[in-house]
């Protein structure tokens, strides 16, 4: 059957006919295009959802020079046909893609050989809650959102850009698992480097059918020709992914050094459950809901579908769910009760413009017990808890002893 994607996120899960970017690029077209416009470009992380929509808004503009840096060498292939095949961007003549990992010693050489940059955008993160499994997946984490980002800003030091942009989260405001921590943490590094470079980022929603999101997985389940299993009341806003490139793109040119940027999302109006999505889904599809009570009932089903591959049934089993896991917040946040909010400035973005900056001397202060407990032979994740805790005191970590690989 005919099904599209962009149609069914339009309709419904943002329920936006066009970007919700699009009243502020059109106002602020002339300024976008005079700070893009022959600029060099620097993407790290630009293989995944975000990044790779990020590369795709900046194409609309008439950039220099673009080097893509990310460790998935598959995305970045799919990323170079996508965009050559196309006739909607506009491809620089020097463009390149290397799958290297930002932290490691040939990055240096990739950027101080292309370089000087007068943008660069970074999207390399741990994005899942999941990935807080225990001591060891906890430490990647943070290697990547946090420890590397410091290096790389330090390699920025030595040549700046004229614009850094590094994404954050909405799970950084008033985090309950770690990688909100993680991502606050992050914001925090960044802002001690606010008056040597200008620092932009974003704390954005659910980026509809993005890489490793539950909604994505239902198509590929479907396409596996397996059951689907989703929580129940768990609520999210969301964004397209057209959308999450180009708020990133607006954050990275047109904010002032500090800036975090946020899209203005309507809890009543915005905020949708994950269930809804599945049922929407599945209707668009052609299918009606075959309901399970347990995961095992569903698997049974879906073994029963498969054998009916000459007479397809209609039905299709979806198990739902009550969430239990660790660090699952039952709503999404932009900003704290504390933070001072520029809503006037942009029509659909608002900015915290008074985040928290701490002094070089607290950050490597924050570093080095977290690299001591790295360091240390059996390092629990309550010790890390612990330790995030008494630098981000709002962050209330969840723990229920249990995780997302446990279920289907």
């Amino acid at each position: 059957m005919s099904f599209n994607l962009d149609t069914f996120i339009r309709e419904h899960v943002t329920f936006r006919d066009q970007s919700l970017l699009n009243y502020d690029l059109t106002k602020y077209g002339e300024a976008l295009t005079s700070r893009i416009n022959d600029k060099s470009v620097l993407v790290i992380g630009g293989a995944g959802t975000i990044g790779s929509s990020y590369i795709k808004a900046m194409l609309k503009f008439k950039i220099r020079k673009l080097v893509v840096v990310d460790i998935n060498e598959n995305g970045l292939t799919e990323l170079v046909r996508d965009l050559r095949s196309s006739t909607d961007y506009n491809v620089p003549e020097e463009f390149i893609t290397y799958p290297v990992n930002f932290g490691d010693r040939v990055f240096e050489k990739i950027f101080h050989q292309h370089g000087p940059f007068e943008i660069v955008a970074n999207f390399a993160a741990h994005k899942h809650v999941r990935s807080e499994k225990d001591s060891f997946s906890i430490e990647a984490m943070i290697e990547n959102n946090v420890l590397r980002a410091r290096k790389l800003l330090d390699i920025l030091l030595v040549s700046p850009p004229e614009h850094f942009f590094c994404v954050s989260t909405d799970k950084a405001a008033n985090p309950v698992n770690i990688m909100g921590a993680s991502k606050k943490l992050m914001e925090e590094l960044i802002m001690a480097y606010a008056d040597k470079l200008p620092i932009t980022t974003a704390r954005f929603a659910n980026v509809a059918f993005s890489n490793g999101s539950l909604p994505l997985g239902f198509l590929e389940r479907l396409q596996k020709k397996q059951p689907w299993s989703c929580p129940l009341g768990i609520r999210r806003f969301f964004v397209s992914p057209q959308e999450s490139g180009e708020l990133c793109l607006f954050a990275s040119v047109m904010g002032e050094s500090g800036d975090i940027f946020f899209p203005k999302l309507d809890e009543q109006r915005d905020m949708i459950p994950f269930d809804q999505i599945a049922l929407d889904l599945l209707k668009e599809l052609g299918f009606t809901p075959d309901i399970c009570q347990s995961e095992q009932e569903a698997k049974e089903k879906a073994l029963m579908l498969s054998a009916q591959a000459s007479s397809p049934s209609l039905s299709y089993p979806i198990y739902f769910f009550g969430s239990d896991t660790s660090g699952e917040k039952s709503f999404e946040e932009f900003f704290t009760d504390k933070e001072i909010l520029d809503t006037d400035s942009f029509i659909n973005l608002g900015v915290v413009k008074n985040s928290k900056k701490r002094s070089i001397t607290e950050i490597d202060a924050i570093f080095d017990r977290l690299n001591n407990l790295f360091e240390t032979e059996h390092v629990t994740k309550a010790a890390i808890v612990e330790a995030l805790k008494d630098y981000l005191p709002n962050f209330e970590h969840i723990e229920t002893g249990k995780g997302l690989d446990g279920k289907m």
